[in-house]
């Protein structure tokens, strides 16, 4: 028996007319087949001409990777607290990072990067709006 991989005949650049591209576009966009499958079922030598036909001819949105995320509707109060407390402690340390980033800078090369608090309006100015 012959591998249906090894029936498939490879194809140039030449072989792929409108028809052919919106067709593969069409199926990768309904989700019957990934963008990799179908570069391996229609023998598509290139590795990014199919990604490269959808960002031209697609309707759906290629240029940017999405991202998969929880939706958050389906987190339980457990779950979002428990994913809020990490975020949370993840910007803590950023947030420490930074600080001391800033203290090792003014210490060695001299610099105030920190902006200095306004001073505090003297009481007389206040009752003068008044």
């Amino acid at each position: 028996m012959k591998d249906s991989k090894k029936s498939r005949k490879k194809r140039s650049q030449r072989d792929y007319n409108l028809g052919f591209e919106l067709a593969v576009i069409s199926q990768v966009e309904k989700g019957e087949m990934t963008y990799k499958q179908a570069q391996i079922a229609y023998g598509i030598q290139g590795r990014s001409t199919v990604l490269v036909w959808l960002r031209k001819h697609g309707t759906l949105d290629w240029r940017t990777p999405q991202q998969h995320q929880m939706p958050k509707s389906k987190e339980t109060p457990a779950q979002r607290i428990k994913r809020l407390e990490r975020e949370l402690s993840d910007e803590k340390l950023k947030n420490q990072l930074l600080n001391e980033m800033i203290d090792i800078s003014d210490k060695q090369y001299g610099t105030s990067i920190r902006k200095k608090s306004l001073p505090n309006q003297s009481k007389t100015s206040n009752k003068k709006n008044d």
